[in-house]
């Protein structure tokens, strides 16, 4: 028996209101009305404003920068509303914070994602929603069901179109993955758009410190689109656009990653880069005021609404893919 009626509730935290702004016009439902503030020493404080009793409530909350912060509303939201006697809560987290932090790399490190995970279980949540985590693995650290959205979609929608077949030759178009690590998303990317795929091999001595290595792959003269889940100092991805220019001969190079943390010197170096242009997802919102003219951002709320959609109607996703 389903223990929540039919009532859909939207909240949302401090991350990305605008988002969760537009899943309840996708979904023609209004937004659900909750205050979360901070006590003069930074505790976070809930404060929902209707009911939420027996209610399929959604929390729309990324967990990026300030990261902790996020986390911290997330999790009392959901204590919040498992307390007010929600039917259903579920955690819609466009981006997962610590999705890094996924394994031991070394001795006494902490596998943090798999912490979150416990935490959101333990607050109340009774399944999440997201979408490209850093690692596929991580779906397995949850004892709630998972749903995890597919960012490829979108960006093959929007490089089709600005390259169609019937005028450009996608045997001139190369996928690059910038690293060893990212080569399974990319080449499933490169399957469905059609092009060739390539490889930057890199070692990265520490972190967010990287030095290209070798390019695999033929990108001479071809025009190559960099595809990565996430990009944060972007040092990593310009270097490769740098490599796949200067050692590949590439013709010219553009780049998609879904979620644009954008830390420190990101901004900078991709304006100073040779990427002609880098595409995201609006899974974090854009916080740079100066417009960019490199810089894009696609719109994937309507395709969490719809994921909400068959959620509540206990349908299958599988068209989302």
């Amino acid at each position: 028996m389903i223990s929540y009626g039919e009532k859909i509730r939207i909240l949302c935290g401090n991350s990305n209101p605008e988002f969760a702004k537009t899943i309840c016009e996708a979904l023609n439902v209004p937004m659900g009305k909750a205050t979360v503030k901070r006590f003069a020493d930074g505790e976070a404080s809930v404060s929902l404003e209707e009911t939420v009793r027996g209610a399929d409530v959604f929390l729309v909350q990324s967990t990026c920068k300030p990261v902790n912060d996020h986390l911290m509303e997330l999790l009392v939201m959901i204590d919040a509303c498992r307390r007010a006697s929600a039917g259903r809560i579920t955690a819609v987290m466009p981006y997962f914070g610590y999705a890094r932090q996924d394994r031991k790399a070394k001795s006494r490190d902490p596998i943090s994602a798999k912490l979150v995970a416990n935490m959101l279980t333990a607050a109340g949540a009774d399944r999440v929603l997201t979408m490209d985590l850093h690692a596929s693995q991580i779906q397995g650290f949850f004892d709630i069901p998972l749903d995890h959205l597919q960012g490829n979609v979108t960006f093959v929608d929007y490089f089709m179109k600005k390259f169609p077949e019937n005028v450009y030759n996608h045997e001139d178009f190369v996928v690059v993955s910038p690293d060893v690590g990212s080569v399974a998303r990319a080449r499933n990317f490169a399957s469905k758009v059609h092009m060739g795929l390539a490889i930057v091999d890199k070692r990265r001595p520490k972190a967010n410190v990287s030095e290209v290595m070798n390019i695999i792959g033929d990108v001479k003269g071809k025009t190559c689109i960099l595809y990565d889940d996430m990009v944060d100092t972007a040092g990593s991805l310009c270097n490769a656009a740098k490599a796949l220019i200067e050692i590949g001969g590439a013709k010219e190079v553009y780049a998609c990653a879904t979620h644009g943390v954008l830390s420190g010197p990101a901004y900078d170096r991709i304006e100073e880069s040779p990427l002609k242009e880098m595409v995201f997802l609006n899974t974090i919102p854009e916080t740079r005021n100066t417009p960019s003219n490199k810089l894009k951002y696609l719109d994937v709320a309507p395709v969490f609404a719809r994921a909400i959609e068959h959620i509540h109607g206990a349908t299958s996703i599988a068209d989302l893919f």
